[in-house]
């Protein structure tokens, strides 16, 4: 997915967490492994003008934030689980 020209882009790669999302019982029952890649859209003008940590991103609690989403309450659509994210 791309950004829009006047936005930056930061993407996520690989975060790893076992969700139990599915129509099947097998996948609610055992649960799998999800793999998840995230592209966000955002100025980062303000954060390279100032070198200010907090004009940007936190990269630790947006990862965290996917995880509880990737394990807490099943979905049935991978659609839905990508719109939580």
């Amino acid at each position: 997915m791309s950004c829009p020209d006047h936005l930056d882009r930061i993407d996520l790669t690989g975060l790893k967490a076992k969700g139990h999302h599915g129509v099947f019982d097998h996948e609610r029952e055992n649960g799998q492994e999800f793999i998840v890649d995230v592209s966000l859209g955002l100025s980062l003008e303000n954060a390279a003008k100032t070198d200010d940590l907090t004009q940007t991103v936190d990269y630790g609690p947006l990862a965290n934030q996917i995880h509880e989403i990737i394990t807490g309450n099943p979905v049935d659509l991978i659609e839905t689980l990508a719109l939580r994210i």
